[in-house]
C-alpha cells in the first residue's frame, strides 16, 4: 500500500520507553512504510535511534527531531524544521503521554500540573502551530492519542491522567468542528490494555510492585477478545483516521481495546 505517497507527517512520541512497538514508533514506521515523508518527535534521542534502527528499509523517509511538546518554544521551532525539511505538514500526530498513580488526595499538585501538560498542553501546543500551515492550504488531518482511561474506570485510579484524556477527546470534537470547513479533520484513537514496553518499565511498577506477570494477567481478564494488542494495533487505526480513506470521518474516535469499554463489569 502507498496511502501515504508524498504526504509529511508529524509523530510526536515517536520514540519509545523500551524495546518494541509503542504507539509512535510503530505510526512513525507504518507512515514511512506507506509512503510518507515522517517528521519523528521525541525528547529521547537514543530512543529515536531505535525506532530508525527498527524502520528498516522506510529509515530515509523519516527525519528525528528533539522536542520538549510542554514547551511552546521547542514546539514552535520543532514545526519550523519541519517545514524547513519537507515544505509543509499534512498529517500531525499527537501521540505523547503518560500517567501517573493516585486521586486527589495521593497526587501532589506539582503531578497534577505534569499529567495536564504532558497529556493535554502538548496537543494544543501542537495544534496551535500547525494547524495555520493546514488552514492556508484547506486540507489537513489531526490524529491525537487518548486512552480508554479517559472514558471510564480502567482498573487503577490515576485522576489526572483520566482528566487529561478525557479533555483529549473532547479537545478533538471542538477542533474537528471548527476547522471542517478549512478542509481540516481531526480524530481521536482511543487505546486501551495494549502490552506495549511501558508496562514492563513504568506501569508495573505502579501498579503491582513491579510484577509484570501479575500486571499482564490483570489486563488480560478484562478483555473480551482474550488477548491485548500492542502499538501496531493503534497504528492502524491511527493510520486509517489520517488517510483518505477516512475523507468522511471526522469528530469521533476508534477505540482499539479488544472489547473492553463495552463490558459493564
Amino acid at each position: 500500500m502507498n496511502r501515504f505517497h508524498q504526504k509529511v507527517a508529524i509523530v510526536t512520541g515517536a520514540g519509545c520507553v523500551g524495546e518494541g512497538w509503542g504507539n509512535g514508533r510503530a505510526m512513525a514506521v507504518r507512515l514511512a512504510e506507506e509512503g510518507a515523508r515522517v517528521f519523528a518527535v521525541d525528547r529521547d534521542e537514543a530512543t529515536l535511534a531505535e525506532t530508525l534502527a527498527r524502520a528498516g528499509h522506510a529509515a530515509p523517509s523519516i527525519q528525528t527531531h528533539i522536542c520538549d511538546v510542554t514547551n511552546a518554544a521547542s514546539v514552535e521551532a520543532m514545526v519550523k524544521a519541519c517545514i524547513d525539511t519537507y515544505g509543509t505538514v499534512d498529517i500531525l500526530i499527537n501521540n505523547v503521554g503518560g500517567s501517573a498513580a493516585g486521586g486527589p488526595t495521593e497526587m501532589t499538585e506539582e503531578s497534577w500540573d505534569r499529567q495536564m501538560a504532558v497529556n493535554l498542553k502538548s496537543v494544543f501546543l501542537t495544534s496551535k502551530f500547525v494547524l495555520p500551515i493546514m488552514m492556508a492550504k484547506n486540507s489537513g488531518a489531526i490524529v491525537n492519542m487518548a486512552s480508554t482511561s479517559g472514558m471510564r474506570w480502567t482498573g487503577s485510579a490515576q485522576v489526572a491522567y483520566a482528566a487529561s484524556k478525557a479533555g483529549v477527546i473532547q479537545m478533538s470534537k471542538v477542533m474537528a468542528v471548527q476547522y471542517a470547513s478549512s478542509g481540516i479533520r481531526v480524530n481521536t484513537v482511543v487505546p486501551g490494555q495494549l502490552h506495549t514496553p511501558m508496562v514492563e518499565v513504568r506501569l508495573a511498577k505502579q501498579r503491582s510492585g513491579g510484577d509484570v506477570d501479575v500486571l499482564l494477567a490483570q489486563r488480560l481478564k478484562r478483555i473480551p477478545l482474550g488477548f491485548m494488542g500492542d502499538g501496531r494495533d493503534s497504528a492502524s487505526a491511527a493510520l486509517f483516521l489520517a488517510s483518505d480513506d477516512a475523507r468522511f470521518i471526522t469528530g469521533t474516535e476508534i477505540v482499539v481495546d479488544g472489547g473492553m469499554t463495552a463490558r459493564c463489569d
